[in-house]
């Protein structure tokens, strides 16, 4: 490329740069610094986050190794999780609907499900699951020092496309009241239409959807708006850390197969 053909498309590469520089930093923050440091210390980002919090959070207080995680988040590594801001969210909802038993697929670190389960009223069960082993054993570390045995919280090694259609029969879910999607968002409509096509949503079930607007669940939003089985409300947020980069939780409540 001849440098006037460089010089021309300047100008553009600079209006880009301004433009996205919040997602340029998201960019370098969790692909470039955390390979970086992945290669250097032969742990995974969440692996790391469970050691820092093994020497600063007290166990058996999930509130105190939320916030240790919060602050490590934003002061160490960006973790990519939930964050304060959307858990109050989450928090609230449970609360709210009371669930007897709560289903979220992609556990990652197990942040979100420290959240629920210290929302649940007494008596009720969450089952989480998450595909990636590794991934798995630092949440169930997380979960156990957080004082929630499995009777309460019971994690689920495997993918949700091969775990759902055995819920019922392994897992002795017949139902789940209160659903929170939070792995890739790309799985959300799948995951979705399995749980349909196994009944495990009760009428009147809440189903959560975290990330629909950044990195985006198109399909997912636009299936849910349009099979007249959902009504749907958008809680609006944005990225933890990330102020400029506006993202949502989408609350869905299950009116029936109609």
């Amino acid at each position: 490329m001849s440098p006037a053909i460089a010089l021309a498309f300047l100008p553009l590469v600079v209006t880009l740069l301004v433009r996205y520089r919040h997602h340029f930093r998201l960019l370098v923050r969790t692909v470039l610094l955390r390979s970086f440091r992945d290669c250097l210390s032969g742990l995974r980002i969440e692996e790391r986050a469970f050691s820092y919090v093994l020497t600063h959070a007290l166990p058996g207080d999930p509130g105190h190794i939320l916030t240790t995680l919060d602050h490590w988040s934003s002061c160490c590594e960006y973790l990519n999780h939930m964050g304060p801001v959307k858990g109050q969210i989450l928090m609230r909802l449970v609360e709210e609907k009371g669930p007897a038993c709560v289903l979220e697929l992609g556990t990652y670190c197990g942040y979100s499900t420290l959240l629920i389960a210290q929302a649940l009223p007494p008596g009720s069960r969450l089952l989480t699951v998450e595909r990636d082993p590794r991934t798995a054993a630092v949440a169930e570390k997380l979960i156990r020092l957080a004082g929630f045995d499995e009777q309460m919280v019971e994690l689920i090694v495997g993918s949700s496309e091969e775990v759902i259609p055995r819920l019922r029969a392994q897992h002795q879910l017949n139902r789940a009241d209160l659903v929170l999607l939070a792995q890739r968002p790309r799985y959300y409509l799948r995951d979705l239409q399995l749980l349909e096509a196994h009944a495990l949503l009760p009428k009147g079930a809440t189903v959560l959807a975290d990330h629909v607007l950044f990195p985006g669940a198109p399909r997912f939003l636009q299936y849910t708006k349009s099979c007249g089985r959902y009504r749907c409300r958008l809680h609006h947020t944005s990225l933890p850390e990330f102020p400029a980069i506006k993202d949502g939780i989408a609350q869905l409540t299950y009116a029936g197969p109609g």
